[in-house]
């Protein structure tokens, strides 16, 4: 096994992609202990990775996004912001957050978000006298929002490896997703006094509102989710076909920005960024077959418990080493390769899945700002052209607030588990 992990290691250092470093170096371990028999279930492992029907809310749930995003929403959602909160000090700054909060709701995933609102957030927010790495952190940062609160592409990952309800990861992700955004505004209030941030002129009262009934079709792709899932009228994948439904509608009925020509490109799009992710999940599932062959979750639970039968020490180490582990790895990485170790753990210590699913999820997050492999400060950099170094400095008050709140999700589990006990009475 050690020949393993020095492959591993390795290929992590050469960038290779993490779904073709898993798929190497189970086979480099196959070859190098000769357990030559281990070749005849690949196949087998390979498709038990990706067979599950939960999972189909993945490719619908991207290509509700692509819809959306080619239907305009991303601007009328920036301008509902400005007009209702841009005229604070450090305004643009709760745009961002604001904004990020909206199409958490509808994209679910922090590198497309950082992508797309770099694009858009960091050059108004330099022309409103903002410093660049600033605007880049604080874009970087919300975009965390995007696989806490529903529908999140990582719940569904941990609900499927864990044997636990779509319906309540999502329901579990609404408050922490709500204080984490609460969170950042209040970082920005303190930050913007200390700094003296610009605000922009009051918007009327009825600027307001002609804005925000501009984005009422757009909020119906969300709703429709929440409402679906909490009434019980369908589950978390059939949710998934509704929101592409009411998306096809709302672009091209209500906005009329969508056209059918753009089909091709959108479902092209949504194939290639579910291809990544199936791909990653049916070598991932290959690797943890791996190393339960090799009794490793097993061996981690024994050393677990000699350390301490303690579950909120369990958690406190957890923590700390997911901490750890996301400065290497991206957040799907560390769910995947992770998950099938931690699950036997969380079980021995009688936690909540659900509770446990959500911590994971938000620290295998933070994970993305922390250099030095941090997607999201790489996204953010080299989008925004902020120097690294600059950016780094900029955006540690965000991963020390995101902590402090992850760790009062770790230690106050009513948080998570309030309202999906509410839905499934």
């Amino acid at each position: 096994m050690t020949a393993t992990l020095i492959v591993f290691f390795l290929l992590l250092l050469l960038k290779v992609p993490i779904a073709l470093i898993l798929g190497i170096v189970s086979l480099v371990y196959i070859v190098v202990t000769q357990q030559f028999f281990l070749l005849n279930n690949i196949p087998q492992q390979l498709f038990s990775g990706v067979q599950s029907f939960s999972l189909l809310a993945i490719p619908l749930f991207m290509l509700a996004g692509e819809l959306m995003n080619a239907s305009g929403i991303t601007v009328r959602l920036i301008e509902f912001a400005k007009k209702s909160v841009g005229h604070f000090r450090g305004g643009l700054a709760y745009v961002n957050v604001v904004a990020n909060m909206f199409l958490a709701s509808i994209i679910g995933s922090a590198t497309a978000q950082t992508a797309m609102m770099s694009k858009i957030m960091i050059p108004e927010m330099e022309k409103a006298g903002y410093k660049r790495e600033f605007a880049a952190a604080t874009t970087a940062s919300a975009a965390m929002l995007g696989p806490i609160i529903p529908p999140s592409m990582l719940f569904i990952i941990y609900a499927v490896g864990a044997s636990v309800s779509v319906n309540d990861m999502f329901m579990a992700g609404i408050i922490p997703g709500i204080l984490l955004a609460l969170s950042f505004i209040v970082l920005i209030m303190i930050l913007g006094i200390k700094n003296s941030y610009p605000s922009s002129e009051k918007a009327a009262f009825q600027e307001v509102i002609r804005a925000f009934v501009k984005i009422i079709p757009a909020l119906l792709v969300p709703a429709s989710i929440i409402v679906g899932t909490i009434s019980g009228i369908f589950t978390a994948t059939e949710s998934a076909a509704v929101a592409c439904i009411v998306a096809i509608l709302v672009g091209k009925f209500f906005y009329k920005e969508l056209t059918f020509q753009e089909f091709p490109s959108l479902l092209i799009n949504a194939t290639i960024a579910t291809a990544v992710v199936t791909l990653l999940m049916s070598t991932a599932s290959m690797f943890g077959w791996i190393l339960a062959f090799e009794r490793i979750p097993q061996t981690m639970v024994e050393v677990m418990g000699n350390i301490s039968t303690n579950p909120w020490v369990f958690l406190l180490l957890v923590n700390i080493f997911l901490l750890v582990t996301g400065i290497f790895l991206d957040e799907l990485a560390v769910m995947i390769i992770l998950l099938p170790i931690f699950m036997p753990l969380v079980h021995s210590f009688n936690i909540d899945p659900v509770h446990f699913g959500v911590m994971l999820c938000l620290n295998a997050t933070i994970g993305l700002l922390t250099p030095p492999v941090g997607a999201g400060l790489f996204i953010a950099s080299s989008v925004g052209n902020v120097k690294m170094e600059k950016l780094i400095r900029a955006i540690i008050p965000f991963v020390l607030v995101a902590i402090f709140v992850l760790f009062l999700i770790t230690y106050i589990p009513a948080l998570t588990t309030w309202l999906p006990s509410i839905t499934d009475k």
